[in-house]
Order: C-alpha cells, then structure tokens, then sequence
C-alpha cells in the first residue's frame, strides 16, 4: 500500500514528506516503547505512536521504516520534523488513537511484520 493511501484511509496530515507518498508500506508497528521496536520488529514500513520526541525519528531510521505517523492528534516539534525531513522519513498525523489507526491498516491489508 502507498503512503498517499494510508493518508487517505487515517485522514491523516502530511508534515513532512509530501514528495515521497509514493512509496511503499506492506507492513506497521504501533508502539510508544522504542526499545520494544528496536527489539521485534522487522520489515516494517512505518510506525505509528504516540511519542513524540527524535527518538521515535531515529529508532524509524535505524530499522529502515519510510514513514511515522503520529496518533491522537499529537504533532511533534519543529525539530523532530527537521530531523524527519532530513533523513527522508515521511511525517503523518492521525487523530485516531492508536489501537484504531493499527486496525483500520491491518484491514486495509498492512500486515503486522516481523516478531512485534
């Protein structure tokens, strides 16, 4: 699935990113623990959580996820949005909590990946 489609399933906000909606997500993670990210997850495309520091920037770059998308409506700072933009890792955010944004995708047919 593209990320332009996930933007549209979420209603979701581009905050960064706009010219990179075309890649691909086969696979999410939710979580707000980036060491349970670091720990289980494989083949991921994008995380969705609710943490909003450049950690969650830097855990997405180090496990090679394209894209984040923020839940409950929360926006990062202009910092995290620089370091995203930086690295070329695509920026959403979602009002959806995050148990709903992981169902509609895993409906949608974005599978769960790895071991989380």
């Amino acid at each position: 699935m593209k990320i332009a489609d996930i933007v549209k399933l979420l209603d979701a906000e581009v905050l960064t990113g706009r010219e990179s909606l075309d890649r691909d997500v086969k696979a999410a993670c939710g979580s707000d623990m980036m060491s349970d990210v670091l720990a289980f997850v494989k083949d991921q495309g994008m995380l969705l959580t609710g943490l909003l520091n450049p950690q969650a920037v830097r855990t997405a770059e180090m496990m090679d996820m394209n894209s984040i998308c923020f839940v409950r409506g929360k926006r990062p700072d202009d910092a995290t949005v620089a370091l995203a933009a930086q690295k070329k890792i695509v920026l959403l955010t979602t009002k959806h909590r995050m148990f709903s944004a992981c169902g509609i995708l895993y409906a949608a047919g974005v599978g769960a990946g790895g071991n989380a």
